[in-house]
């Protein structure tokens, strides 16, 4: 293959024999590193030209300096301050003003006469105001934006004549200049050959610039266009049937250089994958194909797709050019700023900045950072990340102060205890907290690898510059505007990479494929929408504007993308186009028009849909014998006792009970930030209990509940404060729980008023919180089984016995509606098993009297309305059977002794349950 380069060269080098006194200007850095190269194979001694982009060219033209963004913002507000009586604030201002940037630079780019079209906007938005009865109302918002639009020309102009004045400026202002000074530019510099190489579509200034050096003879232009597109009206042809007819110099010069391969025979696959990793994958399948990569391209229409690209390219990619920046919002470094920025903001939100107290998610967030986490290390078993994180969640902190991260720092060193010390230091200014920040930086240096080095040195300059900027203008005053600026600029910046452009393959971005030819081409995520890109523009110049003026618009963007997409084509011998068929978030599913236009154009093209391989397999569950320590340590909790909770959380899943009983892993403790409903749970219990404690052996008046209910809010307020640690149930959800647990209690205590206020009930307190245990012998297994629990109430009620449980969440009458106890072991009735387990052992415990009526039962806090919901073994909803009979609990024990054959079984294993609810 034949490359542009290669090509214009032989073309160049016929008439041009010492290159001394040439000039290559091309469209990228990277085309002047391959034809560096390629001229290099094509001459043995000798000069070789000086090879320029177009930006530093043009830099060169105007005799003024391109500055950052960032530094023509805080210059540009210098400005706007000094034409406003009430400026916005600066982060305000910067909200719109990267936009009319933007639009300033392509006024300036497309030599547009700023003072007609600022006029004619504002005629516009004069016109939208004007009525003929003079009734228009205008709101505060249109004022302001009528306003804005008045003062656009006023802003220009002291913007550009201040940017001349210093010699600097945006690309625009650049451009613009070079055109005034470009005469005496090409007058000093007869002596001097220029070749333009490879562009395609120029703005406005760029057309000027070159005619200019073409007029004058002293400089050559190569297209690099295919006659497939030129002599038709294919839109990738557009730009150079324009400049044929609108130039003076093409009215008596050939065009150079037409080409004729496009209509060649190529191997062309269109493949449709589903979602971005599948195209990505697939692209990583196709190139494992490839015999070699040296002349190959992986082209990224969606740069955003990088790195989960370079986590997908086979291994027999050993050598690998990277043409495109990898986004600084990506990179690990960028989450430990935010983090650091987050501990402040939310210090603020939360009202805890007089104090220097910080939220304890922030605090956990930034020391498992991976880069602090590393330097917190004591030794192989401790971690001060790990031991704060730990301390944190037992003592249930919601926030931490300095002091308690000093104490928790004191095992490292000095220099690393100082450093991170002062990160949590009062924000005092915008410079001293850039400073900690710039000091942190320096320390993790020290302990990083190559490429964390890279990353860190890339921030190091951003936040050096951000503070020179600071020092010199003072605009940013609070750290809420300084990170929403830090945002916008992660936003639009990237780390460039460096390697050897010239090794193996070439992955990159659409744009930077100008001028460079391949054989081997991939193109992925070629769909409507990012292959060409969406219509939106942020721009203050509606698009009717645009057209009037000549700038350019979307269309003119299509047709950018139309050159690059086909002239990649062009020489290429294998080409391979995936796009995503998914219609999701992150596009349209609908494959790029270009690829529609490419087949209607050719008919060689394989076209075909792939989608993951999906490998099924049989689910298998999980199981655990029982060896020899399992059965030890069921034998210690038959001795220890097993409550009804734990049966009922074996029935439901014996991998839990194994994990929670037999290994006795717990859940991993965290801060309990909103109350937990076990948490309210044990407050409403432990409230009741203390309630009813001196009434036990006696029988309830209406009074005594009217005593209960003066004490109600204070007994609620201790068992918070004692079960919920540090929480705090003054503000937000948790006074909502709290308030919720108090109404709890006094429903249920009005219920009990009621009861009483009938004088022919009669209730009688026997025990709140009772303990029972029992011990029961089950055939073939040869030591007895505890069972125990824990009875919320037992009472007497006209003579009935009633075993009570409460509960906070919802119970009604079905979940205790059992007619056969086979069927107990169904989720719905493990509610009904508990309370069974503590009849029997109330039965056990005191040697009961079955001649006496025995009830079991709930009471819900949240169905209060249904009262005591007792055990009903009756299949007749009109005629519920209640009784707690001796039969009956033998009946339920027989089913229970078979649970618990099957608990101690050895033979039998743990099994996962299978289609678990929750």
């Amino acid at each position: 293959m034949q490359s542009f380069i290669s090509e214009t060269l032989d073309t160049i080098l016929q008439n041009t024999k010492s290159f001394e006194n040439v000039v290559f200007i091309l469209p990228s850095q990277r085309a002047g590193v391959f034809v560096k190269e390629t001229f290099k194979k094509k001459i043995s001694a000798g000069f070789l030209p000086e090879i320029i982009n177009i930006g530093d060219f043009v830099e060169e033209i105007s005799e003024m300096k391109k500055i950052d963004a960032v530094q023509l913002l805080f210059h540009f507000y210098t400005i706007y301050k000094e034409q406003e009586e009430n400026p916005d604030s600066f982060d305000v201002f910067s909200s719109w003003a990267f936009t009319l940037l933007q639009d300033f630079n392509e006024i300036d780019q497309h030599l547009i006469n700023s003072r007609e079209i600022f006029v004619y906007l504002r005629d516009i938005h004069r016109l939208r105001k004007w009525s003929v009865k003079g009734e228009f109302k205008e709101t505060e918002l249109m004022k302001d934006h009528f306003s804005f639009m008045e003062k656009l020309n006023k802003y220009y102009d002291a913007f550009y004549q201040f940017l001349v004045e210093n010699n600097i400026g945006y690309q625009g202002v650049l451009y613009r200049e070079s055109t005034k000074k470009v005469a005496d530019f090409i007058h000093r510099n007869q002596q001097k050959k220029y070749f333009f190489i490879g562009f395609n579509a120029l703005n406005a200034a760029e057309e000027l610039l070159f005619e200019q050096f073409l007029l004058n003879g002293n400089a050559e232009a190569y297209w690099d266009i295919d006659k497939t597109f030129y002599e038709s009206q294919h839109q990738a042809g557009s730009f150079l049937r324009k400049y044929k007819t609108r130039w003076k110099y093409y009215q008596q010069h050939p065009i150079q250089t037409i080409k004729d391969y496009f209509s060649e025979s190529k191997h062309i696959e269109v493949i449709g994958a589903s979602k971005n990793i599948t195209q990505i994958k697939y692209a990583g399948e196709i190139l494992e194909k490839l015999p070699n990569y040296n002349n190959t391209a992986l082209v990224l229409a969606d740069e955003t797709l990088l790195p989960i690209t370079l986590n997908s390219l086979p291994a027999t990619v050993n050598a690998i050019n990277i043409t495109m920046g990898y986004p600084l919002k990506d990179i690990p470094t960028t989450s430990l700023i935010f983090a650091i920025f987050q501990l402040f903001l939310n210090q603020e939100k939360l009202e805890k900045k007089e104090e220097n107290f910080f939220y304890h998610k922030d605090v956990v967030r930034l020391v498992k950072d991976a880069t602090i986490y590393r330097l917190l290390q004591v030794d192989d078993q401790t971690n001060i990340a790990d031991v704060l994180s730990e301390t944190i969640a037992k003592e249930n902190n919601t926030f931490i102060n300095q002091e308690e991260i000093i104490t928790f720092l004191s095992p490292v060193s000095k220099e690393i205890k100082e450093r991170i010390v002062t990160i949590f230091n009062s924000f005092v200014s915008i410079s001293e907290f850039l400073n900690r920040i710039i000091e942190l930086i320096n320390l993790l240096k020290e302990n990083a690898n190559e490429l964390e080095k890279e990353y860190l040195f890339r921030f190091y300059t951003a936040f050096t510059q951000l503070q020179n900027l600071h020092n010199e203008f003072g605009y940013v005053q609070d750290l809420k505007t300084l990170h929403q600026f830090f945002r916008q600029l992660i936003q639009s910046e990237s780390l460039s990479f460096q390697g050897e452009p010239l090794q193996g393959l070439q992955l990159m971005g659409v744009l930077e494929t100008r001028v460079l030819d391949f054989e081997n081409v991939i193109i992925t995520s070629v769909n409507e929408g990012v292959l060409p890109g969406n219509h939106q523009q942020n721009t203050f110049i509606p698009f009717d504007v645009k057209i009037e003026f000549g700038l350019p618009t979307y269309r003119e963007k299509d047709a950018l993308f139309s050159y690059h997409f086909f002239r990649l084509l062009q020489r290429a011998k294998n080409i391979y186009i995936l796009y995503n068929t998914e219609h999701d978030v992150f596009g349209s599913g609908e494959k790029s028009r270009f690829v529609t236009q490419l087949e209607m154009m050719r008919d060689d093209i394989t076209e075909k849909i792939i989608s993951p391989k999906v490998v099924t397999s049989p689910i298998q569950l999980k199981e655990i014998q029982k060896d020899e320590k399992v059965l030890e340590r069921l034998q210690e909790l038959a001795q220890k006792g097993i409550s009804p909770s734990a049966l009922t959380n074996y029935l439901y899943n014996p991998i839990a009970y194994y994990k929670q009983k037999i290994l006795k892993i717990n859940e991993l403790e965290d801060v309990e930030e909103t109350v937990a409903a076990n948490t309210m749970g044990t407050v409403v219990h432990d409230t009741l209990e203390e309630l009813y404690k001196p009434f036990i052996g006696k029988f309830l008046q209406a009074n005594d509940i009217e005593d209960m209910q003066q004490k109600t809010k204070k007994l609620i307020t201790f068992y918070f404060s004692k079960h919920f640690k540090n929480g705090d149930v003054t503000t937000g959800k948790n006074r909502l729980i709290f308030e919720v647990a108090n109404r709890f209690v006094e429903n249920f205590l009005l219920k009990e008023k009621q009861l009483l206020k009938d004088e022919n009930n009669q209730l009688k307190i026997i025990a709140t919180e009772q303990e029972l245990s029992s011990e029961i012998k089950v055939e073939g297994i040869d030591f007895p089984i505890k069972i125990k629990g824990i009875v919320d109430r037992i009472d007497e009620l006209n003579g009935v016995t009633r075993i009570i449980d409460y509960k906070t969440g919802m119970v009604d009458s079905t979940n205790l509606k059992v007619i056969d106890f086979e069927v107990i072991r169904d989720l719905k009735y493990h509610k009904a098993i508990q309370v069974m387990l503590y009849a029997f052992l109330y039965t056990q415990h005191t040697q009961f009297n079955f001649e006496k009526p025995l009830a079991a039962g709930i009471i819900s806090f949240k169905n209060l309305k249904s009262g005591f919901l007792q055990m009903n073994f009756s299949s007749n909803y009109r005629k519920p059977d209640n009784a707690i009979t001796e039969e009956r609990l033998e009946e339920f024990m027989t089913e229970i002794k078979t649970v618990l054959t099957e608990l101690y079984n050895p033979a039998l294993s743990f099994v996962e349950a299978t289609n678990l609810p929750y």
